[in-house]
């Protein structure tokens, strides 16, 4: 079976928020974030927001066999941190007006930690998310996408910063080239650790 990347457009939408919701409910961090309360807006407010906001803004690159989405990935190119710093104001914000719904009180600390700590090295490309449906993950879909864009910052010479969320998957981004920081962030409230990586063209 043949496998393909290619960039979701904004006729993907609705498969996009699907795909996202059905892939990412058990990745650690999102885990973390919805522990307890997992209804609380992922599927019908926070996911297609996020798809919209990188239709707009950003890049969604996906991979599968045909027209099936088996894995979704968001891009950014970063110039500066100011996005990030007014992501952790408006997280914040509905976090206090809210106090007592935790997976917004999470969100808020996760938003808060990138905006602190993503690298000042402009111009890179970020790797946001990329997560697989269950029943694809191992065939090779998000490695279709890493090697797609990974060929691309290798031609524009621009580099790649992403956070692993998981030791097995840092290892997987370590077999296509990135390392690591040397610096890690653990979540709060025994959340996964993230640790930061570096492809460099």
């Amino acid at each position: 079976m043949q496998l393909t990347a290619r960039q979701a457009s904004a006729q993907d939408r609705d498969a996009l928020i699907e795909a996202f919701c059905a892939a990412s409910v058990d990745e650690v961090v999102t885990a973390w974030v919805l522990e307890g309360q997992p209804d609380a807006g992922f599927r019908t407010a926070f996911v297609p927001g996020l798809v919209d906001r990188a239709l707009r803004d950003d890049e969604i690159w996906v991979a599968g066999a045909d027209e099936d989405l088996w894995s979704v990935s968001i891009w950014q190119r970063v110039t500066s941190v100011e996005r990030f710093v007014a992501e952790a104001v408006e997280a914040r914000t509905l976090a206090v007006k809210a106090p007592a719904v935790r997976p917004l009180r999470r969100a808020a600390f996760v938003t808060e930690l990138l905006a602190r700590e993503h690298p000042r090295e402009f111009p890179h490309h970020y790797l946001q998310v990329i997560v697989t449906m269950p029943e694809h993950r191992g065939q090779g879909a998000g490695a279709a996408i890493l090697t797609h864009r990974l060929r691309a910052a290798s031609e524009t010479g621009i580099p790649v910063f992403l956070e692993a969320s998981t030791e097995r998957s840092a290892r997987l981004y370590t077999r296509s080239g990135f390392t690591r920081t040397g610096a890690t962030h653990t979540l709060p409230e025994k959340g996964p650790t993230l640790i930061p990586m570096w492809f460099h063209p």
